[in-house]
C-alpha cells in the first residue's frame, strides 16, 4: 500500500521525486530501512540500486555509560529511539573495566555529540559518564596487515606497527582581521598546515588542514 498525507493517510497510485507518504512493507524493524535505500519488491527485483546514496559515516567516538548500571536497559532503548530519527548516529555494547556496560557511539563531530548527549539528557532523563571523545586510527603492522584502532587500549606492540595514519579535514575558515593572529595560532598549536589566505570583504579566509583529533 502506498499513499500521502492530506492530512489524514490517504491511498494514491504512486509517489513521485519530491513527494512525501508512506508505504505498508514487511519492515520489522524501522532502523532496517535506512536512509537512502532503495526498495524494490521480492517478486520483481530491480535491476540495481538507485545510485548516488551512501551512508553517513561516523567520525568522532565516545563511550556512553550509565551513572547507575541499573539504567543500561534504559539507556539501550533511547539510544534506539533516538538513532530512528538520525541516520547519521551510530552505537555499539562496549564494556568498561572502570565504567562497566555501555556503548560506544559515533558522530559526525564534536556538536552532534553534544546535541545527543543532550537529548539523552533532556527527552530520557538520563544521567550519563561520557569518554574522552576520539577518532579512528589506522595501523599498518610490519606483517603487511592492517587494523582499526578504536581505541587505546587496542594499541599493538609498538615493534609490530610500520606506521600509523590518522584523519585530517581541510578546514575553511573565514575571520575578521583583528582576530586574525590568534585563530592562526590557534590552528598552528593544534598541528595544523597553512594551505592558502585571502582576503574578501574585510575578511580573512584561511585554508587550513588539520588533524580531526584537535
Amino acid at each position: 500500500r502506498v499513499g500521502g498525507f492530506s492530512p489524514k493517510p490517504t491511498p494514491v497510485d504512486e509517489l513521485g521525486p519530491g513527494e512525501i507518504g508512506f508505504i505498508n512493507a514487511g519492515v520489522k524493524t524501522v532502523s532496517d530501512a535506512k536512509v537512502g535505500d532503495t526498495i524494490t519488491e521480492e517478486r520483481r527485483l530491480c535491476d540495481e540500486a538507485l545510485p548516488g546514496f551512501a551512508p553517513s559515516v561516523p567520525v568522532v567516538f565516545c563511550g556512553l555509560f550509565p551513572v547507575d548500571t541499573n539504567e543500561f536497559t534504559g539507556l539501550r532503548e533511547a539510544l534506539e529511539k533516538l538513532s530512528l530519527n538520525d541516520a547519521s548516529f551510530s552505537f555499539e555494547a562496549e564494556t568498561s573495566a572502570a565504567l562497566g556496560f555501555g556503548f560506544r557511539c559515533g558522530f559526525l563531530g564534536l556538536l552532534h555529540l553534544e546535541i545527543v548527549q543532550e537529548r539523552l539528557s533532556r527527552e530520557f532523563d538520563l544521567d550519563l559518564v561520557t569518554t574522552a571523545p576520539s577518532v579512528v586510527y589506522r595501523l599498518h603492522l610490519t606483517d603487511g596487515t592492517e587494523m582499526e584502532m578504536h581505541n587505546p587500549v587496542d594499541m599493538p606492540d609498538v615493534q609490530r606497527i610500520e606506521y600509523i595514519e590518522e584523519p585530517w579535514i581541510k578546514a575553511t575558515i573565514l575571520v575578521p582581521d583583528e582576530h586574525l593572529g590568534p585563530v592562526l595560532k590557534l590552528c598552528e598549536e593544534r598541528r595544523g598546515v597553512q594551505q592558502d589566505m585571502s582576503y574578501m570583504n574585510n575578511r580573512a579566509v584561511v585554508v587550513y588542514k588539520l588533524p580531526l583529533a584537535e
